[in-house]
């Protein structure tokens, strides 16, 4: 059997619509007859009545209704490829999927983003914010290209690319009485406690740390950093938080180191067999600019 004529799917689509084969040839810029050939040509190659008259009126059969319907899919498709054909002959390089955790999204990686998409608006960059274990999941089922991650992350499966040596802060309300010098395990289990949600990577790191110890009380959940930050400028409680976003001054909080120290390294992960690309070139090379020297 012939392939498919989409021109003839087009006048199908046309009819139903228009309810008329006179206004469909109109709009599809032909003569009756030519419209009604196309249909009859449908018609004959499933055996099947597509259209059915009545009066001056054109009505779809239930096959008719059900091939039309599946004509409008091959028609967004046909243009979907027409747009990416039309991208790349235009410049366009290539799409790029980034997973960041919440804290680079909001400390680290916005000024990357806004000088790639100066330099390199060919490139369409498609940006999710996720806990790292999901961000690990999906790069190796192939959802993501690159993901910004906090370590520990193992898996043979991946590239990892440590980037900055990052360390948890204890910090506190400013009026909390007889501050250590070094915030230990046991200090916080006599504290209230704020941490950031239970996927996230930190949350994890500060479970372990706290392992040996029992709390006087539950930890409060608050869902992002800027809010736990906000939360313990307020006195509600003290909490543990990545140092890059306490680099600035926070009225009412006083930040303090944890003993034993807690890593919370950013790393950039992909895939070991990820093929690659232009865009992917760019946009890594532009990531791997968050490299220390330490690394």
């Amino acid at each position: 059997m012939r392939s498919l004529n989409l021109d003839q799917l087009r006048a199908l689509v046309e009819v139903i619509e228009l309810g008329s084969f006179s206004a469909a040839a109109r709009r599809l810029a032909l003569t009756q007859p030519a419209v009604s050939l196309q249909i009859r040509e449908l018609e004959g190659r499933y055996g099947l009545q597509l259209v059915e008259r009545l009066g001056k009126h054109a009505h779809a059969t239930a096959p008719g209704r059900a091939l039309a319907a599946h004509a409008r899919q091959i028609a967004e498709a046909c243009g979907a490829a027409d747009m990416a054909m039309r991208r790349f002959r235009d410049g366009w390089l290539g799409q790029v999927r980034i997973g960041t955790t919440l804290t680079a999204m909001m400390y680290e990686l916005p000024p990357i983003l806004k000088r790639l998409r100066a330099e390199h608006p060919a490139i369409e960059l498609l940006v999710s914010n996720m806990p790292t274990r999901d961000s690990v999941e999906k790069v190796i089922d192939n959802v993501l290209d690159l993901a910004l991650v906090t370590l520990p992350v193992r898996s043979r499966q991946l590239r990892i690319t440590p980037l900055r040596p990052e360390m948890l802060v204890a910090i506190l309300p400013a009026t909390t009485p007889d501050i250590p010098d070094e915030v230990t395990p046991d200090y916080v289990a006599t504290q209230p406690l704020i941490l950031e949600f239970a996927r996230g990577a930190v949350h994890g790191l500060v479970t372990h740390w706290l392992s040996h110890v029992t709390l006087a009380q539950a930890p409060m959940p608050i869902g992002i950093i800027e809010a736990v930050k906000k939360g313990v400028a307020a006195g509600l409680g003290m909490s543990i938080v990545p140092n890059v976003a306490m680099t600035e001054p926070v009225a009412d909080i006083i930040v303090r180191p944890l003993k034993p120290a807690v890593p919370c390294t950013l790393a950039l992960i992909e895939h070991r067999n990820k093929p690659d690309s232009p865009a992917l070139k760019i946009v890594r090379k532009a990531i791997l600019e968050l490299r220390s020297s330490d690394f």
